[in-house]
């Protein structure tokens, strides 16, 4: 059951506001999977009528398309952190999928932004968050680059995105739907060759690429 709604006056509660629905998709997401979310669930979830949340995002795309420019950020500072120290090359690949790892939500998002949530959203709201990715990829390509010189800087921002890019596809198929988990279940062979170890395999791939990126000048 919502509450009664008081519309948001100032700047500061509308903010409030904003982060509650966010909070509420969070955790909605992290439940059940992005894909089952509604936006009447979110509205539900937030004590808050589905017209009303509607004064705040314009779809439940919008929620998820900002919660995915706040993970962006998230992983920018793990990244940072774990840069900071000035690592060997050799643990750079390290980081940038173990970061990634240690965030099965933003995996989710990356998975779902360019077929789904990229697809319902206002330009305002698709400029924001082109903006924040944009920014968090130039960031870590720069901390990439220092790290290992060896990149220049455009490499190091290719390795950077080429990281989110495996992480979209491979995180769903390291997770797969129930029909396929439970098929794996009862195949082990099937399982054994058709199923994908996020962690393992990320870092092949993106070893290999970042191995043939200089040879590419």
């Amino acid at each position: 059951m919502t509450k009664a709604f008081l519309r948001a006056r100032r700047p500061e509660h509308k903010q409030q506001r904003r982060a509650a629905i966010l909070d509420a998709a969070r955790e909605l997401a992290i439940r059940s999977g992005v894909r089952e979310v509604s936006l009447g669930g979110v509205a539900e979830a937030a004590g808050m009528a589905k017209s009303n949340l509607a004064r705040y995002f314009a779809t439940r795309e919008e929620i998820y398309l900002e919660l995915a420019a706040q993970e962006w950020k998230d992983w920018e500072r793990a990244v940072l952190d774990r840069l900071a120290g000035s690592p060997a090359p050799d643990t750079l690949i390290d980081t940038l999928t173990g970061t990634l790892a240690e965030r099965p939500l933003f995996c989710e998002l990356l998975s779902h932004t360019v077929t789904t949530l990229e697809h319902n959203v206002t330009i305002e709201a698709a400029r924001r968050f082109k903006l924040v990715t944009l920014d968090v990829q130039f960031t870590l390509a720069k901390a990439v680059a220092q790290a290992c010189p060896e990149f220049t800087g455009n490499e190091a921002r290719e390795l950077v995105a080429a990281a989110a890019a495996l992480a979209s596809l491979l995180y769903p198929a390291a997770n797969p739907p129930p029909v396929i988990a439970e098929l794996y279940d009862r195949e082990p062979a099937l399982a054994a060759a058709a199923g994908v170890p996020f962690e393992p395999a990320m870092k092949r791939m993106l070893t290999a690429i970042a191995a043939g990126l200089p040879t590419l000048r």
